[in-house]
């Protein structure tokens, strides 16, 4: 009897369950606050969940988001709720999320230092690798499929270690000097510091919500973080305390402007930042005894008149005619070459002298941020893919002239070359044919020379190890690999699986500063 009264029960509830689930209604501001403001915050802004407001979700489709609504996200704590919500429900809060606030949300001092958090005490971690590899031939793999990243031995061509990171790491991985530590950016404003050395996260900080980019000092005691939302520059200490919230405004202090990215320029003690809407550089010294600057909309918003400011961690301006929001350094980083995506003009700006000095003759969209150098006939000579268009410009450094335009396969996004190479490796992922398609190009000849295939799927961004004898590509397919091939005969060595990886990022290119590679 008992039996068949639980039988009984679990029939109405089951029915009661099926007709609540097909009869609520598709409310998504009171879908959100039942099912997701507990992770995703009451204001959308994230928590234990990623942000969920429009600028952070660029990258996910909305039939993506849709099916991680319903299916849930492997390997993460977002649950299914194909089973709890309708499909009209669902269809409604994934609509919902793409939707604008209307207002650009805080993110001011008090939360940045409250969401602090320490793992570990890094001084008393051992100051040396705990395992058995070249410190310095190690790259660091994101893989977006299932938000990781891999710590590979760049000699053994193995794994020596996987981790979770947090939501969407963007705008790479900076390391300091030495590659014991390095500092990840994810998209809704996370940065965190790991030590490699020990295979472990160190500290952690919330400096936005949508962050652009991060970019790590010369002497490893300044991080400057570049945010889209809030419209901010916020400067850390190397353990991640907050220094310095810098609202980004115009010389007028009228017109706020996105950070579109910033860069270290060790020789000068200083970062360099681009501005999305407003047309002005800004460089920030991290030199104690930088010289006083014109006194002007500095860092406590306030607009001063004549007189002098401190020239430590306070904004230098150069004001441009155009927007300048993608650039490259050149080797003495003097000047910066530049591009604005919707003027898709070039420029070249001077840093001393604090104006632009050339034009660059470049069509389509070129992706300067990820260009490479060499040396060539007594020249050297800089070459970027191209956002819009299917070639390569190699640009002589000496008179800013566009050498030669090689046309590829498709628009592309990265572009890699070692000093001890002979050649560049090109990918076409923006291609919808050819994104299967790695192209290698001959920096003697600039000829086409080569390429490698993966049909079908989209095979991109190679990094070179140390030595330069080996080429690692991105297989960035849920089910994907890390491709290694010998660099000079571009033969398949070896494949180690991972989940969509994306950028790979080898601790001596990247703290020796190599031509071959994006700083």
């Amino acid at each position: 009897m008992q039996t068949l009264i639980h039988v009984v029960v679990l029939v109405a509830i089951s029915v009661f369950a099926a007709f609540a689930k097909a009869e609520a209604p598709a409310d998504p501001a009171a879908l959100f606050a039942q099912h997701c403001a507990r992770c995703h915050g009451a204001d959308r802004l994230g928590q234990m969940g990623p942000a969920l407001l429009p600028e952070n979700l660029a990258r996910l489709k909305p039939a993506a988001a849709r099916t991680v609504i319903a299916e849930g996200r492997t390997a993460t704590q977002m649950p299914a709720f194909g089973q709890v919500l309708s499909g009209e429900q669902i269809d409604a809060l994934a609509k919902w999320i793409y939707t604008d606030t209307g207002e650009i949300p805080p993110w001011g001092e008090d939360r940045i230092r409250a969401s602090r958090i320490v793992h570990v005490d890094d001084t008393r971690l051992p100051n040396k690798p705990v395992f058995d590899a070249d410190p310095l031939n190690v790259f660091l793999v994101v893989e977006q499929g299932d938000h990781h990243v891999s710590v590979l031995d760049g000699d053994k061509m193995e794994r020596i270690h996987r981790f979770a990171s947090r939501y969407a790491l963007h705008g790479g991985p900076k390391f300091t000097a030495d590659g014991r530590f390095v500092y990840f950016a994810s998209r809704d404003g996370w940065i965190t510091k790991y030590d490699i050395w020990n295979l472990t996260p160190v500290v952690e900080v919330r400096a936005g919500i949508n962050t652009r980019n991060v970019a790590v000092s010369e002497d490893g005691k300044v991080v400057a973080v570049a945010n889209y939302l809030p419209r901010t520059l916020v400067l850390l200490d190397g353990e991640l305390n907050l220094l310095k919230v810098i609202e980004v405004k115009d010389k007028d202090g009228k017109k706020s402007s996105r950070v579109s990215a910033v860069y270290d320029a060790a020789p000068r003690k200083s970062f360099v930042a681009a501005l999305k809407d407003v047309p002005e550089v800004w460089e920030i010294s991290y030199d104690p005894k930088a010289e006083p600057i014109a006194a002007g909309y500095v860092h406590d918003y306030q607009y001063q008149e004549g007189g002098f400011i401190p020239g430590y961690l306070n904004p230098r301006r150069t004001v441009l005619d155009d927007v300048l929001d993608d650039f490259f350094f050149t080797q003495d980083y003097t000047e910066v070459m530049g591009t604005a995506r919707k003027t898709r003009r070039g420029q070249v700006v001077n840093l001393d002298i604090r104006r632009k000095v050339a034009d660059l003759d470049i069509s389509g969209m070129p992706h300067l941020g990820s260009g490479i150098t060499w040396h060539w006939h007594g020249r050297t000579v800089m070459a970027s893919p191209n956002l819009k268009e299917g070639k390569i410009s190699i640009i002589d450094m000496a008179d800013w002239k566009v050498l030669k335009e090689v046309k590829t396969l498709g628009p592309g996004f990265f572009m890699r070359s070692h000093e001890k190479s002979r050649y560049a490796w090109i990918d076409s992922m923006m291609s919808p044919s050819h994104h299967d398609t790695l192209q290698i190009l001959d920096k003697e000849t600039f000829e086409i020379v080569g390429q490698v295939r993966e049909p079908g799927k989209t095979l991109a961004h190679v990094e070179f190890d140390r030595n330069g004898r080996y080429v690692i590509a991105s297989l960035m397919e849920q089910d994907g690999a890390i491709i290694f091939y010998d660099a000079s005969t571009w033969k398949e060595i070896k494949r180690l699986p991972a989940s969509k990886p994306i950028g790979k990022y080898n601790v001596f290119n990247k703290t020796r500063l190599s031509e071959g590679t994006s700083h």
